[in-house]
């Protein structure tokens, strides 16, 4: 991994000074959060989820990737909407304000990809009561668009919820969802914005909400690695798979995919590669690194390094 930073390859401090003994008060499948009090500190793990699991080998200084373009992004988009970020603590932390967390994930998608896709190409051609043009391939550019929220779940899959079932089951009112909706638009094409004048595109992404005595907020992490799809511009072929160049988690899935195994150990190429997109993720939002300086493999070349490496008895 001669491409990443020293400063990247840091393990996880024990603790900050201040913490040194204390359990998390909340551990997710990445964060680790801890209860200040009137404010909350966040702190990024190495660890890596996919499909729902969490996986057995943590991607070096993935944290520190994910922590870094937060701060940057909530940084840049607090005029946009307010969010819960109050500083930068150290590079796998940030301190945030509290805020009681709305059990939805607005996902904004401005491409045709993923479930949506799947979905058009089995005929279902209403995306959360948006009717789409007939024709559109994999990974084409959406007329405008299209939100498609979900449910936040803890375990299992997080499933889709219309604006109605969301208001009737008390998640929020309509109120709420009239301005996160018109937020949710908003954030992503500002953040589709600032991934433009870095020659990538932001293909979706999810979005996260809390109530705090002031009003909504946006909470947990902007676009990263972890919560969007990011395309090089350079790359995009429209009709075509994203995940040989795409700087998310899209790469990670297609390999587990490929091998039908999410429990297995990953293979050092492959943890490589991960860890190459979410830390050049935020080297190139932040302008200090191109596409092409990030040493990215597509899934076959890795793939065929991956039954290499596990032949010869190498891996993790």
């Amino acid at each position: 991994m001669a491409y990443i930073d020293k400063k990247f390859l840091n393990k996880m401090p024990d603790e900050l000074e201040h913490m040194e003994g204390r359990s998390p008060s909340w551990r997710g499948k990445v964060k680790d959060v801890y209860d200040l009090g009137d404010r909350l500190l966040m702190v990024f793990s190495d660890r890596v989820s996919a499909f729902d699991e969490v996986l057995a080998d943590p991607i070096p200084g993935k944290g520190i990737g994910l922590n870094e373009m937060s701060v940057l992004l909530l940084g840049m988009s607090g005029s946009v909407y307010p969010n819960h970020l109050l500083r930068r603590v150290d590079e796998r932390s940030m301190e945030v304000v509290k805020a009681s967390r709305i059990d939805l994930e607005f996902v904004v998608r401005g491409y045709l990809y993923g479930s949506a896709w799947r979905a058009y190409s089995r005929g279902e051609t209403t995306v959360s009561g948006v009717e789409l043009p007939p024709g559109l391939r994999m990974a084409d550019e959406l007329p405008e668009p299209v939100l498609t929220p979900t449910t936040k779940s803890q375990v299992g899959h997080d499933e889709e919820i219309s604006a109605r079932e969301a208001i009737s089951s008390g998640l929020l009112t309509q109120d709420e969802w009239r301005e996160l909706e018109e937020a949710s638009l908003r954030l992503y094409e500002f953040y589709r914005g600032v991934a433009s004048s870095r020659g990538l595109m932001l293909a979706d992404a999810k979005f996260e909400f809390g109530r705090t005595r002031n009003g909504l907020i946006q909470i947990d992490e902007p676009p990263t690695h972890d919560s969007a799809r990011i395309w090089p511009s350079k790359y995009y072929e429209p009709g075509m798979p994203q995940e040989d160049h795409c700087l998310d988690k899209e790469f990670l899935r297609a390999y587990l995919r490929e091998t039908g195994c999410i429990k297995c150990r990953l293979p050092g190429v492959v943890v490589d590669q991960v860890a190459r997109r979410v830390i050049g993720a935020y080297k190139v939002v932040a302008g200090i690194a191109r596409v092409e300086d990030l040493g990215l493999m597509g899934l076959d070349e890795v793939m065929g390094l991956a039954r290499g490496e596990l032949r010869g008895g190498g891996g993790l």
